[in-house]
């Protein structure tokens, strides 16, 4: 499967379908929009390394590594913005709503609060971690447009974000290329770093420091 996906300027259509899948991953979390984009990062590594061993193929399609790369990270870092501001107007506009489905869940609530004491403080961080938790990304967008916090606040933390989450998930694919080649064991290698970096991001947000980041009235 992943041999017949070639190289991104034979499938274009590869771009579409990541972005679309990263857009929609903030309403239905379980989508595997990180796993598209490692698999596509994968795939382009490996079949570049492949033609360097060919040898003439290598050396003129060799130096399509960065340009693909880079496409893709764009790719997925833009679509990652769009989806979360996509869901912060949503939320924003049905305030009402989805602060109700919010304060039905303890957790939720609690999110929102620490998330509203972080961006009026300056300690948007929380957002760039949430990006790599499961749902994490869906709990932020959602709540910053429920708490109505403005489009300063949010958008910079939010392309900082889609862009450390895309940068971290076509390294880890293209890495993985590099070394295993163009196969399913060097995918299920990268993913199983992408979904540690997610627990990761959870722990660190757990972490006594919120006590310390999100302190004031939002938390008491």
């Amino acid at each position: 499967m992943l041999e017949s996906l070639g190289s991104f300027s034979d499938s274009p259509w590869i771009f579409a379908i990541i972005g679309l899948s990263v857009i929609l991953d903030v309403f239905v979390p379980i989508l595997p929009s990180g796993v598209l984009v490692i698999t596509a990062a994968t795939t382009a590594a490996g079949t570049q390394t492949a033609a360097g061993a060919v040898g003439v193929a290598g050396s003129v399609r060799g130096g399509a590594d960065v340009p693909e790369m880079l496409a893709l990270v764009l790719c997925a870092a833009t679509a990652s913005v769009l989806g979360d501001m996509v869901a912060y107007r949503l939320a924003w506009r049905g305030g009402d709503r989805f602060d109700r489905a919010i304060a039905r869940s303890r957790r939720l609530t609690a999110a929102q609060e620490r998330l509203g004491a972080a961006l009026t403080r300056g300690g948007g961080g929380i957002v760039v971690l949430a990006r790599f938790a499961p749902a994490g990304r869906s709990v932020v967008s959602l709540g910053a447009g429920v708490a109505h916090r403005t489009v300063r606040e949010f958008l910079p933390w939010s392309a900082l974000a889609g862009l450390a989450w895309a940068a971290y998930s076509v390294c880890l694919g293209y890495v993985g290329g590099q070394w295993l080649g163009a196969t399913w064991v060097s995918t299920a290698i990268s993913v199983f770093a992408l979904f540690a970096a997610g627990s990761a991001a959870v722990f660190l947000m757990r972490r006594p420091q919120r006590r310390a980041a999100f302190s004031g009235p939002a938390g008491d």
